[in-house]
């Protein structure tokens, strides 16, 4: 199987800088073409069937977590924040800009390593990031857990729930950026903000979505 020696050539090669369109003060390294990027991924890497490249777009749930924290940064203002499943960074970002003391940025996808690092970069911010699966390990030390977009699979939903229950018993505080995904739990969520948001509409079934942030609560 062939490899992308420099998943960050490769990303700097294939995306523009641009700002989030629901975050404005944060820019990123977004591509233009979804199904374009995803189909080189595939040929660079010799694997079809990879997953998205979530590292290359301002997903919904996270452009509503990142303007909830720029609104309300006394939320993370001095604290030690996690970013599950970061993508491209911005949650995180997000939280350094209004004063977190520090982000573990954490993602399974190398990919997404490399964005990060790179995202950060492009916004004077320094996080920590890692390619790793903490849902089968222990969490890092954090005050708070945020997670966008990360209810879309049945399988995928089950894993975080059981990593957000752990975080809870860790005293962590917990939120969720989410525009409605099939496997959101419902009924163990506090509705904080909700935002009309402009999205990929290639990845998703429209160009707006309407995406809420909320607080996870104990049952």
């Amino acid at each position: 199987m062939a490899a992308i020696e420099d998943p960050a050539a490769f990303i700097l090669r294939e995306t523009k800088v641009k700002p989030v369109p629901h975050a404005e003060e944060i820019q990123l390294h977004l591509a233009d073409e979804a199904m374009a990027l995803w189909q080189k991924t595939e040929e660079q890497l010799g694997e079809l069937g990879l997953a998205p490249p979530f590292w290359a777009f301002a997903w919904a749930g996270g452009q509503g977590l990142a303007r909830y924290i720029l609104d309300t940064p006394e939320l993370v203002r001095g604290k030690k924040v996690l970013d599950f499943a970061c993508g491209s960074g911005l949650v995180g970002i997000a939280a350094m800009m209004a004063g977190a003391a520090s982000c573990h940025s954490v993602d399974v996808d190398p990919f997404a390593f490399a964005a990060t690092k790179l995202n950060a970069a492009l916004n004077n911010v320094s996080l920590m990031p890692e390619t790793a699966d903490i849902t089968a390990s222990g969490l890092p030390e954090a005050d708070i857990l945020f997670c966008g977009d990360v209810f879309y699979d049945q399988h995928m939903a089950a894993k975080v729930l059981a990593m957000l229950e752990r975080a809870l018993n860790e005293e962590m505080l917990v939120f969720i950026g989410d525009p409605g995904r099939s496997y959101l739990p419902k009924e163990r969520l506090e509705e904080l903000a909700t935002f009309v948001v402009p999205v990929t509409g290639a990845l998703e079934d429209n160009e707006i979505k309407r995406t809420q942030v909320f607080r996870f609560r104990a049952l």
